[in-house]
C-alpha cells in the first residue's frame, strides 16, 4: 500500500467553486478545481489503491493525473506501507506580543508624533502609516524620522502631496538622512520629476492621482499575501482591524480613520484610554469565516478585510457588521471577477458613506 503525504506547510482553502492551495514556505498560492478537495480528503484517510478502488476506469486516470500534480508542484510525497509520522500538524495558533501593531494617522502638524512617542513605546506599535495632508519639506521628513530614530517601530510609511522641491537631491538627503522610513508615496504628481535609476534604501513612488484614505479597503488579487504571520491572523482575527488603531484628521482615534465610531479625542484621551474601552476590541476576532459571502470565498485567508466600507449593514447577534466589504468584485460562487467601481449600486453606497 501506498500512502499521499499531505507537507504541513500547504494550507488547503476551499470556496464555493474553486480550492486555493497555499504553500507557507514558499508564500503561493494557487487556484485548482473544486473535485481536486474530495480527492485529497480522501488521501488524507485512505491508502492511493483504496481511494483509486472508488473510482471507475476513467475517473482512476483523472485521479493519477491530480496526484501526480500534487507531487510535481511538491505540496507533499508518497510512503510505503503507512503515512510519515515526521510531518506533524502546523499549530495556526497566531501570537503577537504587541498590544497594538500598526498605526494610521491623517496628520496636518508633526507635533502630534511628539505628543503620540510614549504611547507608541508603550503599546510596542510596529508600522507607523501616515497620510499627510499637507507637503511636507526635507526637514519634516528627517524630524519625523528622528523622533523615532530609537524607536520600537520597525518601519514608518509616508503619503504626502508632491510639490517642486521634490527632485533628486532632495531624495538623495531622504536616504542619508533617514533610518525608518521604508516606504515614500507622492501623490498629485502630474509626472515623476526624474527617473528613478539608484537603488533607495525605502521604496519611492509617483502618483499621478489625488489620494485619499478612502482608497483604502481595496480587494484585489496583488493585494494578496500568502506569507505565514498574515495567514495566521487571517485564520483567528480579522485582517484588518485587529491589533489596528487609526487617529483622523479632526483627532479622533478609532479602529480606522476611516469608520465612524471614535473611542475618544487624542488631544484629550490617549491611545492607551482608548484601546482599554469595551468596544474598541469587538472587531478583532471576527474572521472571514464569518462574513457574509466572504466565508464561502477560497482566498479569505490571503485577502485583507475592510469594516468601514461593506455592501450593506447586516449584523450578528453580537451586533457586528458582517456584510462583504464594498471595494471587493469578486463572486465566489461563479469564480469572476467584476470591476467594482462600475456596479452602480455599490458606487451608491460608497457615495453615500464619504458624505458621512
Amino acid at each position: 500500500m501506498k500512502y499521499f503525504n499531505l507537507f504541513s506547510t500547504i494550507l488547503i482553502t476551499k470556496g464555493a467553486s474553486r480550492i486555493l492551495i497555499s504553500d507557507l514556505q514558499r508564500n503561493t498560492s494557487e487556484l485548482y478545481p473544486l473535485e481536486l478537495y474530495e480527492i485529497i480528503v480522501e488521501l488524507k484517510t485512505s491508502s492511493i489503491e483504496a481511494t483509486m478502488a472508488n473510482y471507475d476506469e476513467e475517473s482512476k486516470e483523472i485521479v493519477q493525473e491530480y496526484l501526480n500534480l500534487l507531487l510535481d508542484k511538491e505540496y507533499g510525497f508518497v510512503t510505503e506501507n503507512d503515512w510519515d509520522r515526521n510531518f506533524p500538524p502546523l499549530s495556526y495558533e497566531y501570537y503577537e506580543p504587541s498590544a497594538i501593531t500598526d498605526l494610521f494617522i491623517e496628520m496636518e502638524d508633526i507635533d502630534l508624533l511628539k505628543k503620540i512617542k510614549s504611547s507608541i513605546e508603550n503599546l510596542g506599535i510596529k508600522h507607523l502609516v501616515i497620510y499627510s495632508l499637507k507637503p511636507l519639506t526635507t526637514k519634516e521628513f528627517i524630524e519625523i524620522d528622528t523622533t523615532f530614530k530609537t524607536s520600537v517601530l520597525a518601519g514608518i510609511e509616508i503619503f504626502s502631496p508632491f510639490h517642486q522641491e521634490i527632485d533628486l537631491s532632495f531624495i538623495q538627503a531622504l536616504q542619508k538622512n533617514t533610518v525608518r522610513i521604508y516606504s515614500l508615496v507622492f501623490y498629485n504628481c502630474s509626472k515623476p520629476p526624474f527617473k528613478i535609476k539608484d537603488e533607495y534604501r525605502f521604496s519611492l513612488n509617483f502618483l499621478k492621482d489625488d489620494l485619499k484614505l478612502s482608497a483604502c479597503g481595496k480587494v484585489e488579487l496583488k493585494y494578496f499575501n500568502t506569507n505565514l504571520p498574515k495567514v495566521l491572523e487571517a485564520i483567528n482575527h480579522n485582517s484588518c482591524l485587529h491589533k489596528k488603531i487609526g487617529i483622523d484628521r479632526n483627532g479622533a482615534i478609532k479602529n480606522c480613520p476611516l469608520m465612524a465610531e471614535s473611542f475618544g479625542n487624542i488631544h484629550n484621551y490617549s491611545l492607551e484610554e482608548a484601546i482599554s474601552q469595551p468596544d474598541f476590541k469587538k472587531y478583532w476576532n471576527l474572521t472571514k469565516d464569518y462574513i457574509e459571502i466572504c466565508k464561502d470565498c477560497e482566498f479569505r485567508y490571503v485577502c485583507t478585510d475592510c469594516r468601514a466600507y461593506t455592501e450593506n449593514a447586516v449584523k450578528n447577534k453580537e451586533g457586528l457588521n458582517i456584510s462583504k466589504p464594498l471595494k471587493c468584485g469578486y463572486n465566489p460562487y461563479t469564480g469572476n471577477w467584476e470591476d467594482w467601481t462600475k456596479n452602480p449600486l455599490k458606487q451608491k453606497i460608497f457615495n453615500s458613506l464619504e458624505l458621512r
